[in-house]
């Protein structure tokens, strides 16, 4: 896998760094961004996937890690179903894209549902960061479930984030969810880097993002508009980015990036973006 920019620190055109994530988990990981939304449905998982591998066209060293216990899509999203492989006693890594992952998908039956609460669940995402053989990485992204449970608050508890994302559809309601997402990073002290709004269009109408940006005090990100081959391309197992580099979504994740990147570097130099719940 290339690798990012190694300057540290948060300087200008380098690599945002959080070191409280080697200092606790002993693994060479710069940020850990995790993305959110306070309900499911509002496409969490692909703007993940199609993030991820934005971050790694641009030469960065990044990680996606499937943090939806319930319902881990990533290895679809993905185009991979194999196993990883296990050395020397951790699984390594999945790789496609240009992106390294991990799913409690590999691990699991897909037909065997999952109800797991408290310990149980929180050393299920302990052991995806333990057991599992990350590599130095710029950047790892993590898709959490939807709602504001259980897991939000063990992977809080086990890894230092170093920001996350909201994502919202334009709807009303689902900028209210938005902001139950928002407040639970709020608890645990994630600093929150913006908001994505996502299916932007004729069908679910537009603005959320925007009027969940505001209210929460933070960047709206980036709007993707709905489009049917980004769901195709998902389920394909090539993330729109990778299958159309050139279309206007690729473009769309292609900003979000940057400007994800950019709000870590204001995280990273002591400038963390104020959160406002109304």
């Amino acid at each position: 896998m290339a690798g990012g920019n190694n300057d540290s620190g948060g300087a200008p055109g380098g690599v945002p760094f959080d070191p409280r994530i080697e200092t606790k988990l002993g693994i060479p990981i710069k940020n850990i961004v995790a993305v959110a939304s306070g309900k499911g449905g509002v496409g969490k998982s692909t703007v993940s996937v199609n993030l991820a591998v934005s971050l790694a066209q641009t030469g960065a060293a990044v990680g996606l890690l499937d943090a939806d216990i319930y319902g881990p899509n990533i290895p679809i999203m993905m185009g991979v179903d194999e196993m990883p492989p296990v050395e020397a006693g951790k699984l390594v890594p999945a790789e496609a894209h240009g992106v390294r992952f991990m799913s409690m998908g590999f691990l699991l039956p897909p037909e065997q549902a999952l109800i797991w609460r408290g310990p149980m669940l929180h050393k299920a995402i302990q052991q995806l960061f333990t057991d599992v053989r990350w590599e130095e990485l710029d950047y790892l992204i993590v898709d959490l479930p939807p709602g504001t449970g259980d897991a939000q608050l063990s992977l809080a508890q086990i890894a230092p984030l170093s920001g996350g994302l909201i994502v919202t559809m334009p709807q009303m309601v689902s900028v209210a969810d938005a902001r139950r997402g928002a407040a639970a990073f709020e608890q645990l002290e994630v600093p929150i880097l913006g908001v994505i709004e996502n299916m932007s269009g004729e069908i679910f109408g537009r603005g959320g993002g925007e009027t969940a940006a505001g209210e929460l005090g933070t960047a709206l990100l980036g709007v993707v508009g709905l489009d049917a081959a980004i769901s195709a391309s998902g389920d394909g197992g090539r993330p729109i980015v990778a299958a159309s580099p050139d279309s206007e979504a690729a473009r769309t994740f292609g900003e979000l990036a940057q400007k994800v990147v950019a709000q870590l570097r204001a995280v990273s130099g002591g400038s963390q973006p104020q959160l406002k719940i109304v």
